[in-house]
């Protein structure tokens, strides 16, 4: 008797395990006996994955934190590769997360195994020649994004575009007014989602900044906006009350949500967001939103010399163009912030035209992901 196919996979960040959980679940579809083992989250092991590290292991912000965190990082790929070339697998998939798993892909393609990289890193958005260090790693590419693929095929890369598993579940609709009722919410209110992040990293250089600018919106514009706040995980939730402690805010209506991000934007009106795979998912509910990060100043300033396109937020990357305003770093203070929600709060012919464009790109994206992508890990191994 045949033995099964093992499938080793690596996921760095919650974006990934989310991904790699779709995709586990598509390839169980058609290979009901296989095996998965690597790095993934909690997602990836409810469908069945033995996880060799704890995912948040990988889970690293900014060029600044992935120095402070190298050597630790360095120390599980460097097992983690031994691990996988004495076992053998019959496919690999590194999830994202280019800076370890490309390395690492590398190495098991040198060896003979088959390896796919799944989310392409963001050629679109870099200077220099990393596309050459992809076709050295990887056997396929599967591309969330439709632009992807034309610069994988000019570069001889075998690519699959699978559009994005978000445009899959989430709803082309969603009634603003039926979320507010599920979540105990006023119905004619103002209301901001107000999404820091979900590292602790992100909390640490966001949460004041979020706070600032919802008292500031209170104060001088709307005195009965509310803001709803979803946290990933206890400690960021934690985070975030210490803050509105520090802020010395608590007159500010907070509803603060474990979880739930996607119920918290389609409540709102308009979204205030870390810049990150949030602002996709406020695209798809097609909310209008402001796209902020602040990040170390080293890292920013290495950013702003490699990144070659204008915007950094998802939305505007996907549309080609500024839909939606981006306020970041140095210019990303309360009152910038503020003036922005409240003008795209106003402006309702405004929002109209954004979820317009927004319906569009739900559209493009939508392409039945796990599925596409479990056929082509399966290609792969035939």
């Amino acid at each position: 008797m045949s033995r099964p196919v093992r499938i080793a996979l690596v996921a760095g960040e919650a974006s990934g395990d989310l991904l790699g959980g779709h995709l586990i679940a598509a390839i169980k579809q058609q290979l009901p006996d296989a095996v998965f083992y690597g790095i993934g989250g909690p997602r990836m092991q409810s469908e069945g994955m033995e996880c060799w590290w704890p995912m948040g292991k990988l889970s690293v912000m900014g060029y600044w934190d992935a120095l402070k965190h190298y050597r630790e990082i360095s120390g599980i790929r460097r097992q983690l590769r031994k691990r996988l070339l004495d076992q053998r697998p019959d496919i690999f998939i590194g999830i994202d997360a280019p800076d370890f798993n490309l390395g690492l892909e590398a190495a098991l393609k040198a060896a003979g195994v088959p390896t796919v990289h799944y989310v392409s890193p963001s050629i679109w958005a870099w200077r220099g020649g990393r596309i050459k260090k992809i076709g050295a790693a990887v056997k396929r590419v599967l591309a969330l994004f439709p632009m992807e693929p034309p610069i994988y095929e000019k570069a001889g890369i075998p690519v699959s575009y699978v559009g994005h598993p978000l445009a899959d579940s989430i709803p082309l609709q969603t009634s603003r007014q039926e979320i507010r009722e599920k979540l105990a919410l006023p119905r004619d209110y103002p209301i901001f989602a107000l999404l820091p992040g979900s590292r602790r990293g992100e909390l640490e250089a966001m949460a004041d900044l979020f706070i600032q600018t919802a008292r500031l919106i209170r104060e001088n514009f709307l005195p009965d906006a509310v803001f709803v706040v979803p946290l990933a995980t206890r400690e960021t939730r934690l985070q975030f009350e210490s803050a509105i402690y520090r802020q010395k805010a608590a007159d500010v209506p907070f509803r603060l949500l474990f979880g739930h991000a996607q119920d918290a934007v389609g409540a709102a009106d308009v979204a205030l967001i870390a810049s990150g795979t949030a602002t996709l998912e406020a695209a798809l509910i097609k909310r209008p939103m402001v796209i902020t990060y602040r990040i170390a100043r080293f890292s920013y300033w290495l950013m702003k010399r490699m990144a070659y396109l204008p915007y950094v937020g998802l939305p505007n990357v996907l549309c080609g163009r500024f839909v939606v305003p981006e306020i970041l770093q140095d210019e990303a203070t309360p009152e910038n912030l503020a003036q922005a929600l409240v003008k795209l709060y106003e402006d309702k012919e405004n929002a109209r035209a954004i979820e317009e464009t927004f319906t569009d790109l739900h559209l493009q994206l939508r392409q039945n992901t796990a599925e596409k992508a479990a056929r082509a890990v399966i290609e792969c191994l035939n």
